[in-house]
């Protein structure tokens, strides 16, 4: 056969997917989302998006698609998956949190002053925070509902203002989420135009200590 010099052409050969390897990569999706939902059932505590991928042996893509689909499966179910400054953790919705108190017989908690609940809305939707600006809002020393708030830890320190004496920038926590029934902080409602002060949603803000997780005193 004489030599052209020239490559051999080989034709274009559709390839079908296998469909049992497609199924395979579902089931791996599946196992994933359940394999999640264990780990943040069992830690039973605030679990980072980095540890949670390096637990599982998986990509932070394939992370989020497991997040969103096991937050998506939990709708209307007894828990809810909470995400919050890079944190998830399985907790108990809040509609059914006076069944797990009746359950856990808890003490009953002290229910937050006008001043808590403004200075913790004032949070909510103006973080990051530091304490003076805070107070340049409400117009009062806010010291001692600051300090009340983190006790309850509602609100936490999430950084320092790169400022002169670095003052501490507060933010809320997955405990306030679950309070007030949300999944994420960017589900608050709207602030309505013109609003001097913004307002919380409104739930029952009989607030103790730390918040239970997905295995009891949620609420």
């Amino acid at each position: 056969m004489p030599v052209t010099g020239r490559p051999e052409v080989v034709p274009d050969v559709a390839v079908e997917a296998d469909p049992n390897q497609v199924g395979a990569d579902r089931r791996d999706d599946a196992a994933l989302t359940a394999a999640l939902e264990a780990v943040c059932f069992a830690l039973a505590r605030p679990v980072g998006v980095g540890e949670a991928a390096g637990i599982l042996g998986c990509s932070s893509a394939e992370l989020g698609a497991s997040v969103d689909t096991l937050a998506a499966t939990l709708r209307g179910r007894g828990l809810m998956l909470q995400r919050h400054h890079g944190e998830l953790q399985l907790v108990t919705r809040p509609e059914v949190a006076w069944a797990v108190q009746r359950a856990l017989n808890p003490e009953r908690p002290g229910r937050l002053s006008r001043a808590a609940l403004e200075t913790l809305a004032i949070i909510a939707y103006r973080q990051p925070l530091t304490r003076a600006g805070i107070e340049a809002i409400r117009g009062v020393n806010c010291d001692a509902v600051l300090d009340s708030l983190e006790r309850r830890e509602l609100v936490a320190e999430v950084g320092r203002q790169e400022t002169p004496g670095h003052p501490r920038l507060f933010g809320t926590t997955l405990r306030f989420l679950q309070v007030v029934g949300l999944e994420r902080i960017e589900d608050l409602p709207p602030l309505p135009q013109g609003a001097a002060l913004p307002q919380l949603p409104d739930t029952d803000w009989d607030v103790a200590g730390p918040s239970g997780p997905a295995n009891g005193s949620g609420g």
